[in-house]
């Protein structure tokens, strides 16, 4: 039995995950311009998993992992929303996200930050034997976080790693050796390490011309992994301090980040559940004096509304 038996809200076998059409999608919500899937970490390692399993069938799985920061750079940056709900599986990375699902009435189970998802896919993928490819990072990242996830997890295959350089986005040519990379390794996992907003653009722009199970946003997990950028202990993150921890390691880049960007992030949020239950007032009056027509067919699907995602992920025709 590998890890993905041990998923708390599913229990489901390699046989069961061969059939596409089992497993539901999580219900979801919109914080500011962006989508958030309210579920656990095994939830996401067994959609993985599935897509994975059935490489080849449908375009990858694009996975991505929104904080603070990232909602309020979408509030600003169109092309950047639009791939973040693009994406199909949007998992709840930042502490800050958490809490504003709570004061929404949305609450979403838990934390599942990129870098443990993508920990865990590796687990998952020494298991299963899915081949692994690691693109981007700080130089040599990739190659050092490998060869440290290979100690970690026996048999993990990283089938390639590649750094492109500085502007490789404007360079045709590098972007057609980036994709020749990929299709030579031939993995099932693709993790990307641009930065938002290059790495969420990148891969909803070149998603359906790579034959891979998944594609996931990974940011500075390669850094870390490979020691290059402290990550936070355990204890800090679990005190909702992780931000302030990267402050102090890291204050000349991320200072604006965190001081204004957050600021920037709870007016959002207070903005988005006043208008929130502004509408609630709006329609509790008008359903108490009588008003009949179109506009009580039904719940509003405005930022914040939780939404039915339907049963299963595309694989359903």
């Amino acid at each position: 039995m590998g890890l993905i038996e041990e998923a708390t809200i599913a229990e489901c076998s390699e046989e069961e995950l061969s059939t596409p059409a089992r497993l539901p999608l999580p219900p979801r919500f919109v914080l500011g311009k962006i989508p958030i899937d309210r579920i656990t970490m095994d939830y996401a390692a067994v959609l993985m998993v599935e897509a994975l399993l059935h490489r080849g069938e449908l375009p990858p799985l694009m996975v991505v992992g929104p904080n603070a920061h990232l909602v309020t750079m979408a509030e600003r940056d169109e092309r950047f929303a639009e791939a973040m709900r693009d994406a199909d599986l949007v998992v709840p990375d930042g502490v800050s996200v958490l809490l504003a699902s709570r004061l929404l009435g949305v609450p979403v189970p838990e934390r599942v930050t990129g870098g443990d998802l993508m920990e865990r896919m590796c687990a998952e993928a020494a298991h299963y034997g899915f081949r692994v490819f690691f693109l981007g990072g700080l130089p040599g990242a990739a190659v050092m976080a490998a060869h440290r996830l290979r100690a970690t997890y026996p048999g993990l295959n990283v089938c390639g790693t590649y750094y492109p350089p500085t502007g490789f986005e404007r360079d045709a040519a590098e972007l057609g050796r980036i994709q020749k990379a990929i299709e030579e390794a031939a993995p099932d996992l693709l993790c990307v390490a641009f930065g938002a907003p290059r790495q969420e653009i990148w891969i909803q722009q070149n998603r359906s011309r790579l034959n891979v199970g998944a594609i996931m946003a990974v940011g500075a997990a390669l850094d870390t992994q490979a020691g290059l950028r402290r990550r936070a202990p355990v204890w800090v993150r679990e005190m909702a301090l992780e931000w302030l921890f990267r402050l102090a390691m890291e204050p000349r880049r991320l200072w604006r980040r965190y001081l204004i960007g957050n600021t920037r992030f709870v007016l959002l949020v207070i903005r988005q559940w006043m208008h929130e239950r502004l509408d609630e007032l709006k329609r509790g009056m008008r359903e108490r004096i009588g008003t009949s027509g179109k506009v009580f067919s039904g719940p509003e699907q405005g930022p914040g509304h939780e939404k039915d995602r339907g049963t299963a992920h595309q694989f359903v025709q």
